[in-house]
């Protein structure tokens, strides 16, 4: 009975590796940083957009996100939200966005966001944003964001 069940083992075995290998297939990686999940809101041909994505530093390899730009957008800034002591919720641009090693940071609504300013096309629910990031260390990085309703 356990021959049979060792090539059984290992064929699981290969397919869960096998598995685990492609699973970030969809998320460009440097070999120092990984993006993930990134998505944009749907906007207007000449409006303001938001996108939002994961970004991820592998153990011992800190790294800082210093801007970003799209061939979609006049300008991308990165922005910040932040609640003041009055209750007033805010936003305001940031120089660089710290990854600490072995850490990651979520852009999210109410957070960390890039703000798409003077878009050049519509964002249509399904279709894709490019958005070139550049870092300090991992330097330029190019991610397809879908469009979809938050």
């Amino acid at each position: 009975m356990r021959a049979r069940l060792a090539p059984a083992a290992a064929l699981v075995a290969a397919v869960a590796l096998a598995a685990a290998c492609s699973a970030g297939s969809g998320s460009p990686s440097t070999g120092t940083l990984t993006i993930g999940g990134a998505w944009a809101r749907p906007a207007a041909m000449g409006q303001t957009g938001a996108a939002y994505l994961v970004i991820t530093a592998p153990a011992g390899a800190t790294d800082a996100l210093l801007s970003a730009s799209s061939p979609d957008a006049a300008l991308v800034e990165i922005h910040q939200s932040s609640m003041s002591s009055d209750g007033m919720m805010g936003m305001s641009p940031v120089d660089r966005v710290e990854i600490p090693a072995g850490s990651s940071v979520t852009f999210a609504p109410g957070g960390y966001h890039l703000m798409l300013m003077g878009l050049t096309r519509p964002l249509d629910v399904g279709g894709k944003l490019e958005i070139h990031l550049v870092f300090e260390k991992a330097g330029s990085i190019v991610v397809q964001a879908e469009v979809r309703q938050g």
